[in-house]
């Protein structure tokens, strides 16, 4: 398979979550007049595709800098299932999906495809978007993943202010992988999934770019 980019670009015009800042390019040195062109960035650790470190929940948590990087490279497990507005991944699904893939191997990750990227820029993205139920969050816990990820923008449902997911897979040190894009380009069923987040000291979390290949 040829590598498949999962990342959504960044750029002022992409959508931030309620409460998060948008992203913003500051000029910041041109070649006209400083012989150089330079950019300041101004935006959130948890902005576009980007990875969450279990302190982003968990205050004695792993921090995004101290993540090992054989977490970052995985053979991952996709999970087709596809939720439209305000929709649940359900306990059953995740029964369904253990059954078809077995017993995770040591090091894998579990890559949830919605369908929901394809609605980045419609008002409810961020409010009526699919994820786990607290059961089937608590199920998947189980299997064993190191990592758990969704073309969504967030494992939780838009409907859960409280984050239940979150909780359940941060609580249990699995990463969380948030703002996948592309998945219906990957026609395996399992692929190699590479995420490098930015080495931020004491961060929650951070913008990534992640591959399929």
């Amino acid at each position: 398979m040829k590598p498949v980019d999962l990342t959504l670009e960044i750029s002022n015009k992409l959508p931030s979550f309620p409460g998060s800042p948008r992203p913003q390019f500051i000029s910041w040195a041109d070649r006209k007049t400083d012989g150089y062109n330079l950019e300041m960035l101004f935006l959130s650790s948890h902005t576009g595709t980007h990875l969450d470190a279990p302190y982003h929940f968990v205050q004695k948590g792993l921090k995004i800098d101290r993540i090992p990087l054989s977490r970052l490279m995985t053979k991952a497990f996709l999970c087709k299932t596809s939720k439209g507005s305000g929709g649940q991944i359900t306990r059953q699904d995740i029964q369904a999906f253990k059954e078809e893939v077995g017993t995770l191997p040591p090091n894998s990750s579990v890559i949830f495809k919605t369908g929901w990227s394809r609605n980045v820029k419609r008002r409810d993205y961020f409010t009526r978007n699919p994820g786990l139920s607290p059961g089937a969050a608590r199920q998947l816990a189980r299997m064993g993943p190191v990592l758990v990820g969704i073309d969504s923008p967030s494992i939780d449902p838009g409907t859960d202010a409280a984050f239940t997911s979150h909780h359940v897979l941060l609580g249990s040190n699995i990463l969380v992988l948030e703002n996948l894009c592309n998945l219906d380009r990957i026609k395996d069923a399992s692929f190699r999934l590479i995420v490098m987040p930015l080495k931020l000291k004491g961060a929650t979390g951070s913008p990534v770019r992640a591959l399929a290949v």
